[in-house]
């Protein structure tokens, strides 16, 4: 039962994320509402690679942030994002399909360096690090869509731009 709430809860989330992946103007990818902020296609690809990152929770007992760029250089294209975001759902898809409740229970550490970051079962992990992560940005990104006056879809209920529709 524990696999099946895992699994119903991660692909619930992604199927969310990609919804707004799909709203993706292609037209303001290097738009950001400050200076402080990403830029909305560096925003939609860090989502890409937080996706990256929980195909990594089962492939490996560690990730240490060290080893991996900062950032990615954010791709242009939402017909690429989808792309990529889709291929890795499959991927994630078939590593909770093939995992079991004691693959879940594993320790898995999330490092930088020497610094240990967080240490848990890999379910926690992939719902804390991996989708609760996925779900703060995705956030962030119905309010860039908000900023420049795009249609933000509803995800745990109608959106104010799908009201009464």
């Amino acid at each position: 039962m524990v696999k099946q709430l895992i699994i119903g809860d991660a692909l619930q989330e992604l199927a969310h994320t990609r919804r707004i992946l799909e709203c993706l103007p292609e037209e303001h990818m290097t738009w950001k509402p400050h200076v402080k902020s990403m830029t909305l296609g560096g925003l939609a690809t860090h989502l890409i690679n937080l996706l990256n990152w929980q195909v990594a929770i089962f492939l490996y007992p560690e990730f240490d942030l060290s080893t991996v760029p900062l950032r990615r250089e954010a791709l242009e294209r939402r017909e690429d994002m989808l792309e990529e975001f889709d291929a890795n759902v499959i991927k994630l898809e078939q590593l909770l399909a093939e995992c079991d409740e004691k693959a879940l229970a594993e320790e898995w550490t999330l490092r930088n360096g020497d610094h240990i970051i967080l240490r848990q079962p890999r379910a926690v992990a992939l719902r804390t690090f991996g989708l609760s992560h996925m779900v703060h940005h995705r956030a962030q990104l119905g309010v860039y869509l908000r900023l420049l006056d795009i249609p933000v879809p509803g995800i745990y209920g109608p959106s104010a731009d799908e009201e009464g529709k």
